[in-house]
């Protein structure tokens, strides 16, 4: 195994970079910018970047002590030797992923579903952490990937909450207009006077229907609460 060790990324001989899907900054210690380069991993790490045909992102490689240590990393990790990577599943589904790193000769994996990355390295054949599990079923078959979150409504027109709470100000809105009616009639001749009671009774029924659009607006947004579908 041939290693190599720079104080910077920088400092990399471009001679001695061959990995052509990587960069010697992707591969550095995200704390100092420090790099070991492993050149029997980095190997591994672009043989199995070129089966599967699709980028790796990497959210971790080289650590240094301090920055392992920062991270809570573990006191052996293969991080510090350069010879562990951290890599994204949001583009690949972990089962083909792992299947096509073992065959690429990395021995060592940590699941992180809940972070939605797997750690692979080089050391001695173990593996920890909780599987990446099934999640769905399409045609019968059992896929690893994450169902589509339920999406926002995509037309205001469709939505119960802005149709109640539009009902709610119309009425609101129609019923101050019939107070406003109401006091201006006051003032007129009599032969209108008859009209009051019945601009009155349309006022009690605008304030209802108010009433009632708040009332939708509340329970549309308890009963979205309730289906996830904020």
């Amino acid at each position: 195994m041939t290693t190599h060790y720079f104080s910077d990324w920088r400092n990399v001989p471009k001679f001695l970079w061959r990995w052509a899907n990587f960069s010697a900054e992707e591969i550095a210690c995200r704390g100092d910018g420090t790099i070991r380069v492993d050149e029997t991993a980095l190997d591994k790490l672009q043989a199995l970047r070129k089966n599967l045909g699709v980028p790796l992102i990497v959210h971790s490689a080289y650590r240094s002590p301090d920055y392992n240590r920062q991270v809570g990393g573990a006191e052996h990790s293969m991080h510090l030797q350069g010879a562990a990577f951290d890599i994204s599943m949001t583009n690949h589904d972990p089962e083909a992923f792992e299947a096509a790193a073992r065959a690429a000769g990395f021995t060592g994996f940590g699941y992180y579903p809940r972070q939605n990355f797997m750690h692979i390295d080089t050391g001695r054949a173990r593996q920890w952490g909780d599987p990446f599990p099934p999640r769905a079923t399409r045609g019968g078959r059992t896929t690893r990937f994450a169902p589509e979150p339920p999406r926002l409504r995509e037309s205001l027109t469709d939505s119960r909450t802005m149709k109640g709470s539009g009902a709610a100000g119309i009425a609101t809105f129609g019923a101050a207009g019939v107070e406003v009616v109401q006091e201006a009639l006051a003032d007129t001749q009599s032969t209108i006077q008859p009209l009051l009671p019945y601009l009155d009774t349309l006022r009690w029924l605008l304030i209802a229907a108010a009433l009632i659009g708040v009332g939708i607006t509340i329970y549309a947004r308890w009963d979205d609460w309730r289906k996830g579908r904020r």
